[in-house]
């Protein structure tokens, strides 16, 4: 039914426009591209598009426990009008089908535990339906002056803390209020005021607090289980970034991450680069993240709030790399979440901003956290890319809930990554194969409980992407 009203109203905005005027056989020499100040302009020189997505992704787990698979499409499709004295609508919406998929709805018989990775390429929240997922993922009115833009409505967002993470069929959305500007020179100052989610492997939009909690929610400081899940009281995020070019080579970030209720995230980060001889590149950066939390954390029970009223945390990072002239690439990384407290952003909505993240695998909920990461890329020709990634994490002890929210080993990390973006007669079409693989590095014996999907074990991901 949602699909059926999405394309209505697609349609609708086009039959809308031509009933405005009377009715007239319409070719291309019937539009007066002339008159940019019509109601007819403004609709008649938007832009259609479309995305048709596949993904195939299992996974091998440790011997006796549970392997899974999941086949994945879907496609969506989305319409911005012309510019009519600087604004602009759009509206965007998306569907997806399981094709054939293991039953990820029956939990591993000798753990209890379920599935991790492959639920989320469907609607995690029901995990019976494998035909009627689909979703109003952007509608909203944009306004643009000069290099300024304000947009307002349901849209797709990229910071730090909230992002994307498409590493599923679709990614995580937002609905309220943003702002870019450009206007200043070497100044870029983005920020907004958010009052929605639509997490990534759901179908539903929800409020800031009811958003909290959809995905597994974890262990409180004291062991027990996490009941945040629809009790976080918070209405709103505000945020706000600066990125400054001080120097050609060099570029500061400063963004502040404000959750109303629970908590405030601070982060500083340098980025600069240095010409060396041949054409060749030394690539460096610098990262602070601060947090606190406030008020109550979200709520006055302390069993039921997100984060501890009082808390904190610190993390802090370093990246230095070297990228030749013939598109060579190699970084090395390091990240340090400190004993102060458990580094805590809601994974409904983005994944880690650190240096040494490494997809299919956050940090989120830990503290006392050492993790180094080095990678090496490689463009081959042109559209084609390969990647690879080792990565070690040394954590807490998953039994020590203060510091593990969600009981995970120390792990070592190998990624095989290849992409390729095709031109010609295939234009618009996008391949990716990433392999992943986990191991314990720790010393100790593991309950298998924490070795299930998340240690002792193999990714394999193919995903399709054509753009039109």
């Amino acid at each position: 039914m949602r699909k059926i009203v999405f394309i209505y109203l697609l349609l609708s905005v086009k039959i809308i426009s031509a009933q405005l005027l009377p009715y007239q056989h319409f070719t291309e020499r019937d539009r007066d591209k002339s008159d940019t100040t019509s109601l007819q302009h403004f609709f008649r020189n938007g832009e259609f598009y479309g995305h048709a997505r596949y993904y195939f992704m299992a996974t091998d787990n440790d011997a006796g426990l549970s392997d899974y698979f999941a086949n994945a499409f879907g496609m969506g499709i989305g319409y911005e009008t012309g510019k009519f004295k600087g604004f602009q609508i759009g509206i965007s919406g998306f569907f997806i089908y399981n094709i054939w998929s293991s039953d990820l709805t029956k939990p591993d018989p000798a753990t209890g535990v379920s599935n991790r990775y492959e639920i989320g390429q469907f609607d995690m929240l029901d995990a019976h339906n494998k035909h009627d997922m689909d979703r109003l993922e952007d509608l909203y009115v944009k306004y643009t002056y000069k290099k300024n833009q304000i947009k307002f409505g349901k849209q797709h967002i990229k910071t730090p803390f909230i992002n994307p993470q498409d590493g599923r069929m679709r990614p995580t959305l937002v609905e309220g209020l943003m702002f870019e500007s450009a206007h200043l020179k070497n100044t870029r100052i983005e920020g907004g005021w958010l009052f929605g989610v639509s997490p990534r492997s759901t179908v539903k939009w929800f409020g800031i607090g009811e958003s909290m909690g959809v995905f597994p929610t974890g262990m409180n400081e004291n062991g027990t289980r996490s009941q945040y899940a629809g009790n976080v009281q918070s209405d709103a995020i505000y945020f706000l970034g600066v990125t400054q070019k001080i120097h050609k080579n060099i570029k500061l970030q400063l963004w502040d991450f404000h959750i109303d209720n629970v908590s405030n995230s601070a982060l500083l980060q340098l980025n600069a680069e240095k010409e060396i001889k041949g054409g060749n590149k030394i690539i460096s950066g610098a990262q602070l993240v601060a947090q606190q939390a406030i008020v109550n954390g979200g709520n006055a029970d302390t069993s039921k709030t997100y984060v501890r009223p009082g808390s904190e945390a610190l993390t802090y990072g370093f990246r230095l790399g070297l990228q030749t002239a013939n598109e060579w690439q190699f970084l090395v990384n390091y990240n340090r979440i400190t004993g102060k407290g458990r580094y805590l952003m809601p994974r409904e909505w983005g994944r880690d901003p650190f240096f040494t993240f490494m997809p299919r695998e956050r940090n989120e909920g830990l503290a006392d956290v050492h993790a180094a990461t080095m990678s090496v890329s490689k463009s081959i020709k042109q559209g084609f890319k390969a990647e690879l990634g080792l990565g070690y994490y040394k954590l807490p002890e998953e039994k020590i809930a203060a510091k593990n929210k969600y009981g995970m080993p120390s792990y070592w990390q190998l990624n095989a990554d290849i992409r390729y973006l095709f031109s010609g007669f295939l234009k618009g079409l996008e391949t990716q194969f990433l392999y992943v693989h986990k191991g314990n590095a720790g010393a100790n014996e593991i309950n298998k409980k924490n070795i299930i999907n998340k240690t002792q074990m193999s990714l394999y991901n193919l995903v399709l992407n054509y753009h039109f």
